[in-house]
């Protein structure tokens, strides 16, 4: 009874629904956007997915994280994406708290997840070109399998944490609006009404270890990918070795660059409509390319698609001839 009181005192209700920003001009051609982004993120991930699982000349440590991006990469999509395009086309902006908090906690997850994997993949990379002797034992299949489970369980029980810190948060409607297109941490720590100063110290804690950490260890791992890239006597093998990094080394700028900078925003002042616009590019733009670089740039995967599609091909007109 005395915590009811002290809450009507202050003002503080309990919060049933959360109004998300809408898209009132444009949103036809808005959604038209976002659906063909989803359906391009589905599509492409899961091609790359299931290229590596049925192409034995695939199943490769390399390729059983990329696989393992590409699945995180389509539920990461899964998670925002479906919600605002019926957003877009309903015009309904209305989401309940149970809802709110259940697409926070799976997106802070598999963000999260993916920020782990990444540095897991400049492991590999780098055991791969600095040690290559070494490779097969180093980066054996129990280890791979370790690797990505921790990746996958390292973001769940991180966004444990946000998720029920910022669920306990107050707020001063029982419809209270976000100035965001989806449930994520920043934007419910603006909007709440009581101190948020544990919530912004336990994102900008997090931020560090879990954003900035990982990203160290990655820049220090292609240090000395580099370092030994550089030493190689043939330019044909610096250029397959450096080739072979690229496209991880694209990924991990623009996930974690924009990322970092979302998520230490609130601790920072930065305006809401940056921190808006970088949500939407790691949240959005990194699932999106993540399939045109692993398989514009990768001889390998570009093979095991053209010979994937030739035996549909042909398996299509021995049946229908």
């Amino acid at each position: 009874m005395l915590a009811i009181e002290i809450l009507q005192q202050k003002n503080y209700t309990t919060v049933k629904n959360f109004a998300l920003l809408d898209f009132s001009e444009g949103w036809i051609f808005i959604s038209f956007l976002f659906l063909c982004i989803y359906l391009t993120i589905l599509m492409g991930n899961l091609c790359i997915f299931t290229i590596i699982k049925i192409n034995t000349n695939l199943h490769m440590p390399m390729y059983f994280f990329i696989s393992n991006l590409s699945l995180l990469d389509i539920c990461y999509s899964s998670v925002t994406l479906p919600w605002m395009i019926y957003n877009c086309i309903s015009g309904n902006r209305w989401i309940s708290f149970n809802l709110c908090f259940a697409q926070l906690y799976l997106f802070v997850s598999l963000g999260g997840a993916e920020c782990i994997l990444l540095a897991t993949m400049a492991y590999d990379r780098f055991v791969a070109i600095c040690n290559p002797l070494k490779y097969p034992l180093i980066i054996n299949n129990r280890l791979c399998t370790n690797l990505a489970a921790g990746s996958w369980i390292s973001g769940f029980l991180n966004s444990i944490l946000h998720t029920v810190l910022t669920s306990n948060l107050f707020f001063c409607k029982s419809e209270q609006n976000i100035n965001h297109f989806y449930c994520d941490v920043p934007p419910l720590i603006e909007a709440a009404c009581n101190p948020t100063y544990t919530s912004k110290i336990l994102l900008y804690v997090v931020s560090v270890f879990l954003g900035f950490s990982p990203f160290l260890f990655i820049v220090i791992s292609y240090i000395n990918i580099l370092s030994t890239i550089m030493k190689i006597n043939s330019s044909a093998g610096r250029r397959k070795a450096f080739s072979t990094c690229s496209s991880h080394l694209i990924v991990v700028t623009m996930f974690y660059g924009t990322a970092n900078l979302n998520y230490v925003g609130p601790t920072s002042g930065y305006p809401l409509e940056l921190e808006r616009l970088l949500s939407l590019m790691y949240s959005l733009l990194t699932p999106l390319v993540n399939p045109i670089i692993y398989c514009l740039r990768n001889k390998e995967v570009k093979g095991a698609l053209k010979k994937t599609f030739k035996r549909l091909f042909f398996t299509y007109n021995i049946i229908f001839t």
